[in-house]
Parts: structure tokens; C-alpha cells; sequence
């Protein structure tokens, strides 16, 4: 071992504990917002619950026909929301929104139905840029806090390809991919049929959580007309929230094993530095008996 050994080693050290510095410092980054980020999600919940329940006493208490409401004869083309993020060094999360969303294009297509693709964050972009294939829309910017100004905008664009006929490039259904935050060890990525509407209910135990019986003026389809584009809002919102939670969390466990894993790196470069220091110590001394031998003999 040479003295240029125990120089690169110190340099990886060196490099190292600040690589391991920045880890540490995104760690508590994500750990503070994630706070404020399941605060949103828990204050979003009752009002796209109430909004829900709204929509689905009108949907499923009166007969009516409503192309919010009814299924296509030959759907033949869907929307596909994805929510990725728009940084990296969040482990797999990006990655695992990407291979739902891939999931679901290949069960559309065997459907019949082509996608036309809608995108929340640069990664997103990124991963089909590459791949040079088209999407219709992205937004960026703010996937870690997201802001209702854009879950209103992407709502607004969903809603009027879905209202638009599919000779002139509508859709016949909205589908949207994100990722549903569950606890903090705990994200699933979720595919959800925006529209039309599905309205799964719990089996009812009680009495009073049966829907109430409304009278409608001046008609159902006017209050679903009124109801449904801010049901939709209120829901990718909803999910953006869920998303942002879950980036979070994502990052502040990935940031931590990347910090354990360059703690394990600066111990392993430190050994190797030590026994490079003392093999080179040991020739050192062995050059100098050897030399001290030499002169004695001569």
C-alpha cells in the first residue's frame, strides 16, 4: 500500500460524510413537512366526503340518465391521470406509480380503448419524454404541496374531455393513478375510475347512514351538472394531498437508509484507510532494517 492508497481512501471519506450530511439534512426536511402534509389530507377528508355523499344521493336515488353517470355502449378512449413526483431521491415511489400506470394502459388497450395520458410531475414527464411517447398535459411544481388552483385546472381539462365527443377527441373515461397514503410505513399505489361515476358503498348497519331523501328543483340533472365538476375537483385534490404524504414518506425512508448506508461506507473506507496506514507503516520499517542490515554487513 502506498501513501496514494490512504489518499483516496480519506478523499472517499471525505466525500462520503458529506454525501451523508445532505441525506441527514432531507431526512429532517421530509420528517417536518410531513406533518403539515397528513394535516391536509385529514382536513380535506370532510368535505369530499360530504360532496360524495351528495353526489351519490343524487346518482343513486333518482332515475335518471346522465352522461355523468351512464355507461358508454362502446367506450373507446380514456383519460389516464398519473400523480409521480416531481424530484427524485424517494426510493421507489416514482417507479411504482409508473408501473401501475403502465399496468392500466395495457388493460385499456386489451379493452379496445386507447389512452390519452395526463401527467402530475416531472418524473412522469421525464419517463415517457424518454420513451417519446405523447401525453396531452402536464403539470409541475408543487407535488410535495400541492395546490388546489392546479387540482381546479386539471379537473377542468378531465371534465371537458370527458363532456367532449370522441370524434373531436374526447374521452369516455376518466381513470387517475396515484399513490393512497396509509400510515407513515404503509403507501399503496391506487387506480381509480373517476368517470363515470362509481359509487361503491359500505354495507349499512345503521339506520342513519342510510342516504336522506332530497326533493330536487329544478331537476336532478341540473344539480348533478352543478355537483359532479366540483365532486371531480375535489377528488384529484383529495389525491394530490395523499400523493404529496406519500412522496414524503417515501423520501424521509429513503433519505435514511441512504444515510445508515454511507454511515456502513465510512466505517468500511475507514478500515481500509487504517490497514493501508499500517502496511505502509510496516514497509516503511522493513525498508529500514533492511537498510540498516546492508550497512552493518558492509
Amino acid at each position: 500500500m502506498s501513501a496514494s492508497d490512504i489518499r483516496v481512501y480519506r478523499n472517499k471519506i471525505n466525500s462520503t460524510t458529506s454525501m451523508k450530511k445532505i441525506f441527514n439534512a432531507m431526512e429532517l426536511i421530509a420528517t417536518s413537512r410531513i406533518g403539515k402534509a397528513r394535516q391536509r389530507v385529514a382536513a380535506s377528508m370532510p368535505y369530499a366526503n360530504a360532496i360524495t355523499r351528495a353526489v351519490s344521493a343524487v346518482a343513486s336515488q333518482q332515475d335518471i340518465e346522465h352522461v355523468l353517470t351512464s355507461e358508454p355502449e362502446n367506450p373507446r378512449r380514456a383519460a389516464v391521470l398519473i400523480m409521480s413526483s416531481d424530484r427524485g431521491l424517494a426510493g421507489a415511489y416514482s417507479a411504482n406509480i409508473l408501473r401501475h400506470a403502465e399496468t392500466l394502459i395495457e388493460r385499456l388497450s386489451e379493452e379496445g380503448k386507447s389512452a390519452d395520458l395526463y401527467l402530475i410531475g416531472r418524473k412522469a414527464q421525464a419517463y415517457f419524454d424518454f420513451r417519446n411517447r405523447s401525453y396531452k398535459k402536464f403539470w409541475t411544481g408543487s407535488t410535495d404541496s400541492p395546490e388546489f388552483d392546479v387540482a381546479k385546472d386539471v379537473g377542468e381539462t378531465l371534465v371537458d374531455a370527458f363532456l367532449t365527443d370522441y370524434e373531436e377527441g374526447g374521452v369516455d373515461e376518466i381513470h387517475i393513478v396515484y399513490t393512497e397514503f396509509k400510515s407513515m410505513v404503509r403507501q399503496d399505489p391506487t387506480v381509480v375510475r373517476l368517470l363515470p361515476l362509481e359509487v361503491v358503498e359500505e354495507e349499512v348497519t345503521d339506520a342513519s347512514e342510510l342516504f336522506p331523501l332530497y326533493d330536487y328543483e329544478p331537476a336532478p340533472e341540473e344539480v348533478l351538472d352543478a355537483l359532479l365538476p366540483k365532486y371531480i375537483e375535489s377528488r384529484i385534490f383529495s389525491s394530490m394531498l395523499q400523493a404529496a404524504a406519500s412522496e414524503l414518506a417515501n423520501r424521509q425512508r429513503a433519505m435514511s437508509a441512504a444515510g445508515d448506508n454511507a454511515e456502513d461506507l465510512i466505517r468500511e473506507y475507514t478500515l481500509l484507510m487504517n490497514n493501508a496506514r499500517q502496511a505502509s507503516i510496516t514497509q516503511e520499517l522493513t525498508e529500514l532494517i533492511a537498510g540498516a542490515d546492508a550497512l552493518a554487513e558492509s
